[in-house]
């Protein structure tokens, strides 16, 4: 896929920098280093803190965080699902309670496509409502009419951005969001719908929210025959490296999570054997790196032993080296998984991995 910030290969895992940076103490030298291709963040936050105004004062995010590859922006469309508590959602719009300071804010399609315009992502996500994977039909039904109601008027309003002479990225893409929790029928229908709107790119949003694994594959198997065969697909929030296969196998392009960084913050380590956790004694005099072969600055440098001793230390050092060993993990499979793809060997891949990661895994 060409942006205007290089051409991304996908399949691709977006690496996810909620409020322009991972978790973990993740420069963006390190970004490169791992192989990153896109980072995600998260324009609810960056709205929230520093501001997306000062952002764009200060030549927008790519300047801002000092990344010159593609940026993706998530609308604040989930915050309405997470912040269930405080917010109260009408057809303009959504108003929350900053879980900051607690000050009010209303945020609507034309309100978010200004606040990533002000951000100036390669890759705006269009503002949705995300119904709970439990809710009764008659509302999924009526969030997702609302929702398609707000796409019409994000595509209005980015194309309106797009002109304006002051506008941080004029080469914005927007991607929209496929709903409809498990309603397999109201999740094509609303496929059907939003593939006629000709977007640079569509999500399926509103899962990996409480539904089984099971779940989840069958509404992919269901609904992204019906979104453009010619424009990327776009799983949000999944996954595990097993869900990123089952997803590829059913035809997503784009994958984010926080897993890689959020375990590995917590000394829970992916290998290409089972997810290890550095916590455990018996890695308090293994001098073995995280895993044989990695290349990744972790494993290249240091042992199982000395990063399990900085964590127990609370070391940040110790977060540090997991985080950069998970993302490096994640880039890595998704070249291998690019790469079985070209030669025709996806299944075989797939089979070999999921056989691989079950041998040991170490929670």
């Amino acid at each position: 896929m060409t942006t205007v910030h290089g051409t991304i290969q996908t399949p691709v895992f977006m690496n996810v920098g909620t409020v322009a940076a991972i978790k973990g103490a993740v420069a963006t030298k390190d970004l490169y280093d791992i192989g990153t291709q896109v980072e995600l963040s998260n324009t609810y936050h960056l709205h929230v803190r520093p501001g997306d105004e000062l952002i764009k004062k200060l030549g927008g995010l790519h300047k801002f965080m000092n990344w010159d590859r593609p940026i993706l922006t998530d609308s604040g469309g989930f915050q309405v699902f997470s912040l269930a508590g405080l917010r109260k959602i009408k057809e303009e719009g959504v108003t929350f309670h900053s879980h900051v300071d607690g000050r009010i804010i209303f945020m609507g399609p034309e309100e978010s496509m200004r606040i990533q315009s002000n951000l100036g992502s390669t890759i705006a996500m269009a503002f949705d409502e995300c119904p709970s994977s439990v809710a009764e039909r008659k509302y999924v039904e009526e969030s997702v009419a609302r929702t398609t109601r707000w796409l019409e008027r994000c595509k209005t309003e980015m194309n309106r951005l797009n002109s304006l002479p002051d506008t941080v990225n004029k080469d914005q893409l927007l991607f929209g969001i496929n709903q409809g929790a498990i309603f397999a029928d109201i999740r094509i229908d609303h496929a059907k719908r939003i593939s006629e709107m000709e977007l640079d790119g569509y999500a399926v949003g509103g899962l990996a929210v409480g539904e089984t694994h099971e779940e989840m594959y069958h509404i992919l198997e269901e609904t992204v025959p019906y979104l453009p065969k010619d424009k990327p697909t776009y799983l949000m929030g999944v996954g595990t490296p097993a869900n990123i296969l089952e997803g590829v196998e059913r035809g997503i392009d784009f994958f984010d999570c926080v897993y890689p960084s959020r375990n590995g913050r917590h000394g829970h380590v992916y290998t290409n054997h089972g997810k290890l956790n550095l916590f455990n004694q018996k890695y308090e005099a293994d001098m073995r790196p995280i895993e044989e072969g990695c290349k990744c600055t972790a494993c290249s440098m240091y042992s199982r032993a000395y990063i399990r001793h900085l964590l127990k230390a609370k070391e940040m050092l110790g977060m540090r080296l997991c985080v950069l060993h998970n993302l490096y993990f994640y880039n890595t499979m998704m070249t291998e998984i690019r790469n079985a793809l070209d030669e025709g060997d996806f299944a075989g891949y797939k089979k070999r991995k999921l056989d691989s990661m079950a041998e040991g895994a170490d929670e």
